[in-house]
């Protein structure tokens, strides 16, 4: 099925490991104009080289710390001037380390809290910067259903994340006037398949889970099994696309073997 996204100029933060290396690969299977913007330019690279095997029009990388409002214009810029536009942002960098709030220290709280949604804010206003002079775009932010009802050892995570809820409806409500489409994706537990689909700086570099945990979390979804980047990547791509989801902004979509069913 044609998703109109052939030759679209497409923006992943995030790209080089995991979910966003998975969202990469889906857009590349489109036919997309690809700009990675990851902190770990060799990974992203990697991913790049993929990219184009599998039918990327173009991809290129930046190295990119969301938290930088500086290094985001960069990379709006950057995917604006290459590729003539800036039809889809994905908003996908993310970063936890799983401890009880009382374990947590303020220094930890900074940093989540400027990764996981300082980094959305500069994302989606760079974004918008372009979108709304051409009337239109669409940016997908990748929240999780820790947002949706609470998960121990993800307090400040899990935070960050509703905020990103709440941010993205508002945004949505703001700028559907200019044609711009904006919704969250949550995942639940979503683990690469093979060891070299994560880079050294990401979170999931070191296991998050024993073989054992993750058994006894695909045993408590109604569909039995975990998450996998592609899962993520198909709903995002749904979501980006202007045929499939046209009409559709400002919804929070979990993509979670059912963990949470919120209506």
């Amino acid at each position: 099925m044609d998703l109109g996204l052939k030759g679209k100029s497409v923006v992943v933060t995030g790209g080089g490991s995991n979910i966003g290396r998975g969202i990469v690969l889906a857009f590349a299977a489109e036919g997309a104009n690809i700009t990675i913007g990851d902190i770990d330019e060799g990974q992203a690279g990697k991913v790049a080289e993929l990219a184009l095997k599998q039918g990327a029009a173009g991809v290129q990388v930046l190295k990119t710390d969301v938290s930088q409002l500086d290094q985001v214009k960069a990379l709006m810029d950057a995917a604006h001037t290459r590729y003539g536009s800036l039809d889809a942002v994905v908003n996908n960098v993310g970063w936890d380390q799983l401890m009880f709030f009382t374990q947590s220290t303020p220094e930890f709280w900074d940093k989540v809290i400027r990764i996981n949604y300082v980094g959305v804010l500069n994302c989606t206003f760079a974004a918008l910067e372009k979108m709304i002079p051409a009337k239109g775009g669409s940016i997908v932010s990748i929240s999780s259903d820790a947002s949706r009802q609470g998960e121990p050892r993800e307090a400040v995570y899990g935070g960050t994340k509703a905020a990103i809820n709440s941010f993205m409806k508002t945004v949505a409500k703001e700028n559907g006037r200019y044609g711009i489409r904006c919704n969250c994706v949550c995942p639940g537990v979503t683990i690469p398949e093979f060891d070299d689909e994560v880079g050294g700086t990401s979170m999931w570099a070191k296991p998050l889970f024993t073989p054992e945990q993750l058994e006894k979390v695909a045993a408590s979804l109604p569909l039995k099994k975990v998450g996998r980047p592609r899962d993520i990547a198909n709903a995002v791509v749904f979501l980006s696309s202007p045929l499939t989801a046209g009409h559709v902004t400002g919804q929070v979509l979990s993509v979670s073997g059912g963990y949470s069913m919120i209506g």
